[in-house]
């Protein structure tokens, strides 16, 4: 229980201690435990952030999976590194310095809490934790900062370059946020309540659009991180951080990741404000406003992140071969999908799925940087065999050991194969549970889709060649087409509508004379 969120509680048990006369124990008394009665404490308010629902956004959804992936590299460790240092080996376990999560109504006037209603009293807590979360973001910046960067090139265990390529533009993001804090800090009145928010939002988001250079830098800092660990000093100095107090057991990476999680998290906060807004409140249009502005940044740094990421890994391709280059990964823009796999016999791949492309690679070493070297011809979405294989039906080989393996070694197996001509391909490969085999399951039908609705477009674009008219204007095959259909329906409806007519007055003629006939006879 921490102190600071129960003081009245902690304050009552210190009194009632006091006012209790001193009495003398029995020595069978002493020996008692301590009453253990739990005693209520007040009612506290739910976080906001179990009051956040999840949000389907696309855009914020894909540009969270790439990140996800963009920073899911695993480096081969050192057998040494993980042995224990001599220096914490015998050092007691240190005191985790914990952030406290304040509320709005725990923070102020309580007194404040019986005049506004509850819907009103929501709507204050998401624009505290708001303004509470840039404060936490701006301490978190300048913490990576003074506690990592700084002291790291002033004792040269990185170069200044190898630290500017891991840490990029943080520096400039603090300013920043800071500049938001001040303006809510700002509007916040004594007893503080916030009446107006919508527009401080609506002019300060479009800062946000320097986040692209940040989060697109993402990928290759994560791996030169991953790389310089190797290093003895480097993991010395940041083992050393983990342990300390200060970084509450979080590592390099986790800070430097947090103004991507914060960039994404915006959508939520302004969503949560609005849903507690009264309909006719001046901040109803403001956030809606807000709101279409950080969906609009986060969607085009989702795109840049995503070329960025695809053009990194397009750059670490070895091939062993010029025939196995393509210009369907030259052309790629995104990457799709990509991870670690293991084919029937073991052998641990890495493979990419390019926007039309599968690529199947190994992971090496080259120039001290982690590279993928091609494994076999690259395989093109348009014709790839995708097949879902049920557990127990490949049989894994390549040793002894493996016919006397459990069952888990032939599970999670789907298929991918390839046959055009003399060239042919089948590899069965293995993902690490269930869910991952779904994922990649997934993302190749969705390719095999936007493959083949792209190549119909085609179709149709090839199709419509320019054709000269007689009149000297340019007409598509297309029209053409269509105005020869025209003429074809309206010569076959006027002669269709001819003999109906011809129909009609033979059988009108034929009525008439009927019925004169039937005249005559009623008359006699």
């Amino acid at each position: 229980m921490v102190a600071k969120d129960y003081p009245f509680y902690l304050t009552a048990k210190r009194a009632n201690c006091a006012l209790e006369a001193p009495a003398v124990a029995s020595p069978a008394k002493e020996t008692e435990e301590p009453s253990t009665k739990r005693v209520k404490p007040l009612s506290r308010v739910t976080s906001l952030a179990s009051l956040i629902p999840p949000v389907r956004t696309t855009p914020l959804k894909r540009f969270s999976q790439t990140l996800q992936r963009s920073i899911s590299f695993r480096s081969e460790s050192r057998p040494d590194l993980l042995s224990p240092r001599p220096w914490s080996r015998n050092m007691p376990p240190a005191n985790t310095k914990r952030r406290d999560s304040k509320l709005w109504s725990e923070t102020f006037d309580v007194c404040v809490n019986h005049m506004l209603t509850s819907k009103e009293i929501k709507r204050q807590e998401a624009i505290f934790e708001l303004s509470q979360g840039e404060e936490d973001l701006i301490e978190d910046l300048k913490l990576a900062k003074k506690a990592y960067h700084d002291p790291m090139l002033k004792l040269s265990i990185m170069t200044e370059q190898e630290l500017n390529q891991i840490f990029g533009t943080l520096d400039s993001l603090i300013p920043l946020h800071e500049d938001l804090l001040r303006r809510l800090q700002e509007v916040r009145k004594s007893d503080g309540s916030t009446e107006h928010v919508g527009h401080i939002l609506v002019g300060w988001l479009p800062c946000l659009n320097s986040y692209d250079s940040y989060c697109s830098n993402q990928v290759a800092a994560k791996a030169l991180l991953d790389h310089k660990k190797q290093d003895h000093r480097v993991q010395d100095f940041l083992q050393r951080c983990l342990e300390s107090p200060f970084s509450r057991k979080l590592d390099l990476w986790n800070f430097l990741d947090i103004p991507r999680s914060r960039l994404v998290k915006y959508p939520l906060l302004l969503r949560e404000i609005l849903r507690h807004t009264p309909n006719d409140h001046p901040d109803q249009q403001h956030l809606e406003e807000a709101i279409n502005i950080i969906q609009g940044i986060v969607a085009e740094i989702n795109i840049k992140t995503g070329e960025s990421e695809c053009q990194y890994y397009k750059e670490r391709l070895i091939y062993l071969e010029e025939g196995q280059r393509d210009s369907l990964i030259d052309n790629s823009r995104v990457v799709c999908c990509h991870g670690e796999l293991k084919n029937n016999r073991g052998v641990k791949l890495h493979v990419f799925l390019f926007q039309e492309v599968l690529v199947i690679t190994r992971a090496i070493t080259h120039n001290e940087q982690l590279c993928y070297q091609l494994y076999r011809q690259p395989i093109p979405v348009r014709d790839l065999v995708l097949e879902d294989l049920q557990d127990g039906e490949v049989r894994v080989g390549g040793s002894i050991r493996g016919a006397f393996s459990n069952n888990e070694r032939i599970k999670n197996f789907f298929r991918v194969s390839f046959k055009c001509g003399s060239q042919s391909q089948s590899h069965s490969l293995q993902a690490n549970d269930s869910f991952n085999k779904q994922q990649w399951l997934n993302c190749i039908r969705q390719a095999k889709e936007k493959v083949t609705c792209a190549g119909k477009a085609r179709v149709l674009n090839s199709e419509a060649r320019f054709l000269l008219s007689p009149n000297g204007s340019r007409v598509s095959q297309v029209e053409t087409s269509l105005e020869q259909m025209d003429q074809s329906d309206s010569e076959s409806d006027c002669s269709m509508d001819t003999s109906e007519n011809n129909i009609d007055c033979e059988r009108m003629e034929q009525t008439n004379s009927c019925e004169s006939e039937k005249q005559l006879e009623t008359d006699v």
